[in-house]
């Protein structure tokens, strides 16, 4: 009869992107999963996982081979992976996170389907205690900097929902912060010259993966006129701390408080 069989939670979950592997194991969840993206580094342990490809070259069989009951999935980004995976008969959750508080909704929802629904609020808890910090640390601040943050340099693309808001919180005016509200890429593409015109005088980097070379955005035609530029204020920021849409966020938010704070003493 229907019922008498024991219902359990998903017990081999695939991870297709950094943050839902971290969630998973922050949750508690680290032993149930058995496949994790290349990009995964987060906790320690999750570099034990198998890897089952890139962020949006994954290999259909490699996932099937790990006979998964559940893969956490990421954005339009991955709509490819996730069709092919739910017309294998695979169970996908895949969020769709644009904002800070959306990237606490997708822990929440995750927590619930994982049987981790209390973790999940006590995680959540910790990150808005660490975002209520630090934002009433730089509501003191008479003059918040004009920043600017790069996400990738051909074309130009200014960050996106959640970055524009860690700026602010982190004490920061975001220079663009009018396209916080465009979700793909190709909505936050900015000509040099617009750059040169909002004068920022921080301007923080992080090209999904590639090193950053401060000296070459230095030396676009034009940009010696950049307050930022004038004052060297050009910081690289860690992908894995700024464009992975989790947890890790709260390392964004300190280390990109910390350049603000001390602009703000030398500046």
């Amino acid at each position: 009869m229907y019922g008498e069989s024991a219902v359990e939670f998903p017990r081999r979950i695939v991870c297709l992107t950094a943050e839902t592997a971290e969630i998973a194991f922050l949750l508690g969840a680290g032993d149930r999963v058995v496949g994790v993206p290349g990009t995964a580094r987060r906790p320690e342990a999750v570099r034990e996982k198998a890897r089952v490809g890139g962020f949006t070259t994954f290999k259909l069989d490699r996932i099937l081979a790990l006979e998964p009951d559940l893969v956490l999935a990421f954005s339009d980004l991955q709509r490819d992976i996730v069709h092919d995976l739910i017309g294998a008969g695979v169970t996908v959750l895949c969020t769709n996170q644009r904002s800070f508080d959306d990237v606490l909704g997708a822990i929440l929802l995750i927590g619930g389907a994982l049987g981790s629904e209390r973790q999940a609020r006590e995680l959540i808890a910790d990150l808005r205690d660490e975002v209520r910090q630090i934002r009433e640390y730089s509501a003191v601040w008479p003059d918040r900097p004009r920043v600017y943050f790069e996400e990738w340099m051909d074309p130009l693309i200014a960050g996106i929902r959640w970055v524009s808001e860690i700026i602010e919180i982190a004490g920061g005016r975001d220079v663009f912060a009018e396209l916080r509200d465009q979700h793909a890429a190709q909505g936050r593409v900015v000509a040099p010259h617009t750059v040169v015109e909002r004068d920022p005088q921080i301007i923080l980097v992080s090209w999904c993966g590639k090193p950053v070379d401060p000296a070459l955005i230095a030396r676009r035609p034009g940009w010696e006129r950049i307050a930022a530029v004038k004052t060297r204020q050009i910081h690289e920021i860690d992908g894995a701390d700024i464009l992975s849409p989790g947890p890790s966020l709260a390392h964004g938010v300190r280390r990109i408080h910390e350049i603000i704070q001390a602009f703000q003493t030398t500046g």
